[in-house]
């Protein structure tokens, strides 16, 4: 299990027991959202889904069967990530929605006090076959609607990883790189601040400065 942020004291500790357990009801497992049902439910765009992906696909470097939640600021900012292997044996979005609310509470306290969330969860999953909807990820969209119910977080995209790229389900967006196959993208350089261009008058600047 990888963490992108380290657990705060004030989160509560998971119930690893709630985690496990699956309920015995005999009936078939119904808990799984499908397309148009993910589509009416209102979630919030991301202004740069490419930007989002690259950056967990290069924090994360998911495997297939490897699920990455993370909570994004208003600004879409990471401020907490956790990835983590599915065990289940069964999609059912139930169990889904333990594992990935256990994750939450380890990297981030919760938002329940607030009126209004202010942060939103997403999920990437990375799996085999191609980018179209499957049960698995209408039980995985079930259970990232619940669990950010029960932690005070906006429900945002859920995002698949296949061999073929990345696609934001319910919106139509994706792309070929990153995928589930490809290196992580060096995010350093985006990040570092612009060299000062050389040459001309800026150089002669720098030249008197230094021999001062």
């Amino acid at each position: 299990m990888t963490f992108g942020f380290t657990p705060s004291a004030a989160a509560p500790s998971p119930n690893p027991a709630a985690v496990a357990a699956i309920p015995d009801s005999g009936e078939p497992l119904t808990r799984m959202l499908e397309p148009a049902e993910w589509s009416a439910a209102e979630i919030p765009l991301l202004r740069d889904p490419r930007e989002v992906v690259s950056g967990l696909h290069a924090r994360h470097r998911p495997t297939p069967a490897t699920a990455v939640v993370a909570v994004l600021d208003q600004e879409e900012r990471v401020r907490a990530s956790a990835s983590f292997a599915r065990r289940a044996s069964v999609a059912d979005g139930w169990v889904f929605r333990n594992a990935l609310l256990a994750q939450l509470r380890r990297v981030i306290p919760h938002d329940l006090r607030r009126r209004t969330p202010v942060r939103t969860a997403v999920l990437l999953y990375c799996r085999d076959g191609d980018g179209r909807w499957t049960q698995e990820d209408g039980a995985w969209m079930w259970g990232l609607r619940d669990a950010c119910t029960l932690h005070g977080l906006r429900c945002g995209a859920y995002i698949t990883l296949t061999r073929d790229g990345w696609q934001v389900l319910g919106e139509g967006r994706g792309g070929r790189r990153p995928s589930a196959g490809s290196p992580p993208e060096d995010l350093s350089a985006a990040d570092a601040p612009p060299q000062p261009r050389m040459g001309g008058a800026a150089s002669e600047l720098l030249r008197r400065a230094s021999a001062r």
